[in-house]
């Protein structure tokens, strides 16, 4: 289980400023449900240049609902001058950090926050001009290639924790790694490590099955339960409780302390195991 500060936990369990600002002076719509996580950031902004109030709507996880609400509550008195300087590694420290595997809320909060200056501004962002590498969660080349030097990436595997490109296919990994290497060419002499992940799609869909198969639905079945597995999408395990796992009131526990935990130490650490609605 990942670890998250009491500062995510309070964002997460008593959000600020949820909801969306009438006659905005400014919007910024980031991500998109397809993809897993969206963003929609509302701003009030007075004559002087003033951000006086934020407001946001956001489907994601804790770490997405923490990241926007301590967001709003950064901007809120600040200059546009001073919010268009604000990094997704700000929104980070403001909540005593982030589990290295969802830094990507982080920079989707950076990301609303500059659309809707931007919009505000009546510009266009330059990040919207780039090139499609990750079709999966819309990533372009330059959102990478700033990720990248901003956070001072040296893995494939941290783009992914940053920008969600290449958690999902998997097709655009070596584009990535090509990024990568010339953006760390272009700016350093120190050492990337560009090795592919551990496993591909299909193999990581295999090893699932085989640990639900052999490791899980014993212990289930033994208690009356059954498991099925629905999907896999990226790092994203969607299963269905079955019998009595299914009725049972600590089926989260189950899913969280029982399924994820023991597919995280069989499979892949950064899996993220949910039940089908």
């Amino acid at each position: 289980m990942w670890e998250y500060t009491d500062k995510v936990q309070q964002h997460f369990l008593e959000p600020q400023n949820v909801g969306e600002i009438e006659k905005a002076s400014g919007t910024g719509d980031v991500g998109s449900l397809a993809c897993g996580d969206a963003l929609k950031l509302t701003l009030e902004i007075n004559a002087d240049d003033i951000i006086t109030d934020a407001k946001f709507k956001t489907f994601g996880c804790a770490s997405a609902i923490a990241s926007s609400s301590v967001l709003t509550e950064m901007v809120k008195g600040m200059s546009v001058d001073e919010a268009a300087k604000v990094t997704n590694e700000d929104i980070a420290d403001a909540l005593g950090g982030l589990p290295k595997e969802k830094m990507h809320c982080s920079v989707m909060g950076r990301e609303a926050l500059e659309a809707a200056i931007a919009d505000y501004r009546g510009l266009i962002l330059p990040m919207a001009e780039g090139n499609v590498v990750c079709e999966c969660f819309g990533v372009t080349d330059l959102e990478v290639i700033r990720t990248i030097k901003e956070s001072g990436l040296r893995s494939v595997e941290e783009i992914t924790n940053f920008t969600k490109a290449g958690g999902g296919c998997g097709k655009c990994e070596g584009k990535l790694r090509e990024i990568l290497q010339e953006t760390i060419n272009e700016t350093t002499d120190a050492p990337v490590s560009v090795k592919p992940k551990r496993m591909t799609a299909l193999q990581k869909i295999k090893k699932i099955e085989e640990v639900i198969e052999k490791e899980i639905r014993p212990g289930l079945v033994k208690d009356g339960g059954d498991i099925e597995l629905v999907d896999v999408d990226g790092d994203f395990v969607i299963v269905s409780l079955l019998g009595a796992c299914k009725s049972c009131n600590k089926s989260q526990t189950t899913i969280k302390e029982y399924v994820e935990k023991k597919l995280r130490e069989l499979v892949l650490e950064s899996l993220i195991v949910e039940e089908e609605n």
